[in-house]
């Protein structure tokens, strides 16, 4: 499953796209966003390392 992305929360700091090792995320429009869902592994590094608690696993 990949992650969910509150775009109230996200500031487009890139913090999740840096330490997505499968390229799940980008920044598009100034927030993140997935553009690869299929390649999500599910090792929540993304939400470990958002700053502002915009990405989740549910």
């Amino acid at each position: 499953m990949p992650p969910k992305i509150n775009a109230k929360l996200c500031d487009g700091c890139g913090a999740c796209v840096e330490v997505c090792p499968a390229s799940v995320l980008a920044l598009k429009g100034g927030k993140a966003a997935v553009v690869n869902a299929d390649a999500c592994i599910e090792c929540r590094a993304c939400e470990v390392a958002c700053p502002r608690g915009a990405i989740t696993f549910e």
